[in-house]
């Protein structure tokens, strides 16, 4: 066989082997994604676009998954068990109706099935949602600022910034806390929740995740892949191109309720950890490069996002 016939032989077996290689997500209203699935709770599943796979990690509600086609040939399926119908009575039952003391109790598959509800991050967004456009919803409020494929769920940006310490251990008192996550703050929030537990410290040693915890319930220090995603959004989604009418929205928004105008040169804190010393930074400018590590004990910029 010809060194050429040889080529294209390996370059097809390539070819096959990368297509075969992709997992594919079908949704309730049958689309179709095809992505190489990263993790799976019982609320979410996280992935990456199998077209991207170095681009932004993208989050998909439970509820809104009919199955995933692994690439391995598996089908998971996410569709909610049908409860088992009644028994229909028998004749002995309709010819003579129980009283309160003899009425048989109501089958198992019927009195044990629980309501099927949406997880509570996700039950207020009610309609698609863009880019820079304003929620507020069950006394939750910020700036839209990531979006899931629906449209329907994702990010809201809190409308006041602040520059703070990631944390309070400086160069004689380094440590790795283990907030290591790069795609979900929540994650790092309760990792470092449980280093505080375990010891003896306090969140006033972790002013910028302390900031973004009293805001209440459910806010957060957003993690490096969640923060790059935003300053992209910011942008109009990439940030090869000036696109101004995007950030004049998101902006726009934010001075309209009273918010700070996002700052474009400046860092800001995630809450993704990336050793003893430093913590990851990004900004929301056009120009390159998109991530720092900073070192914790100095003051940067710290935003708040709340999932809806």
């Amino acid at each position: 066989m010809s060194n050429l016939k040889i080529a294209l032989l390996s370059v097809a077996l390539c070819c096959i082997a990368t297509l075969s290689a992709q997992d594919r997500i079908v949704k309730t209203d049958a689309t179709q994604i095809e992505a190489r699935v990263l993790e799976i709770s019982p609320e979410q599943i996280r992935y990456k676009r199998f077209s991207n796979p170095d681009g932004p990690t993208y989050v998909l509600p439970v509820g809104d998954i009919d199955h995933i086609r692994y690439a391995n040939g598996e089908i998971e399926s996410f569709r909610p068990a049908q409860p088992t119908a009644a028994p229909q009575p028998t004749e002995t039952m309709q010819q003579q109706p129980a009283t309160d003391t003899q009425r048989p109790a109501a089958p198992a598959s019927i009195t044990e099935v629980p309501q099927q509800t949406a997880p509570a991050q996700y039950r207020q967004a009610l309609r698609p949602y863009e880019i820079g456009e304003w929620y507020d919803c069950d006394g939750v409020q910020g700036v839209v600022c990531v979006l899931n494929e629906d449209r329907m769920h994702g990010l809201i940006l809190s409308l006041d910034e602040i520059y703070l310490h990631w944390s309070e251990y400086g160069k004689s008192d380094l440590r790795f806390i283990g907030a290591d996550d790069t795609s979900d703050g929540e994650a790092n929030m309760a990792k470092v929740a449980a280093y505080i537990a375990a010891n003896g410290a306090s969140w006033d040693d972790f002013p910028a995740f302390k900031w973004c915890r009293d805001k209440g319930e459910g806010w957060y220090l957003p993690a490096i892949d969640e923060l790059l995603q935003i300053g992209h959004n910011f942008n109009g989604g990439t940030r090869t191109k000036f696109d101004r009418h995007a950030r004049n929205k998101f902006n726009n928004t934010l001075k309209e309720h009273d918010g700070k105008r996002m700052d474009r040169l400046a860092y800001y804190f995630s809450s993704t950890e990336r050793n003893k010393k430093e913590a990851c930074t990004s900004h929301m400018d056009l120009q390159p490069p998109y991530l720092n590590d900073i070192p914790k004990y100095e003051k940067y910029l710290v935003r708040a996002v709340h999932k809806f």
